[in-house]
């Protein structure tokens, strides 16, 4: 199936301005109607989500748009590609334990205002 801009726009809930910027910068490349008009399919569908998750998991925009020029040059990319999600995937492992420690010591310090409190409540 293929969409406008506007149903894609809608279907990825990305603004207009938003997927025209991804052009631009690269990430996306849609295909054109012989009039011009942009059109997208199933498959930019699949690779916007993915965008959206690697900008969830704090890509730099940088390496995404260095992902995407090694995936629009096709299957002798994968390892580079493999290669940087590892990269990736390693860092966000550590922003991930910095936060479950810094978590937990948050959590132990409410735990010692709750206990504070309650003796004073006590008392």
């Amino acid at each position: 199936m293929n969409y406008s801009i506007g149903e894609f726009s809608k279907l990825t809930n990305l603004s207009i301005d938003t997927l025209r910027y991804y052009e631009k910068e690269g990430l996306i490349t849609p295909e054109r109607k012989e009039n011009g008009r942009r059109y997208y399919s199933e498959k930019d569908v699949t690779w916007i989500a993915f965008i959206k998750r690697l900008k969830e998991t704090r890509m730099p925009i940088k390496e995404i748009q260095e992902y995407a020029k090694l995936r629009a040059i096709g299957d002798k990319t994968m390892a580079e590609r493999m290669e940087m999600l590892i990269k990736h995937r390693t860092a966000l492992e550590e922003e991930i334990m910095r936060a479950n420690e810094n978590l937990q010591k948050l959590n132990e310090k409410i735990d010692f205002y709750k206990s504070a409190i309650d003796e004073k409540l006590i008392l």
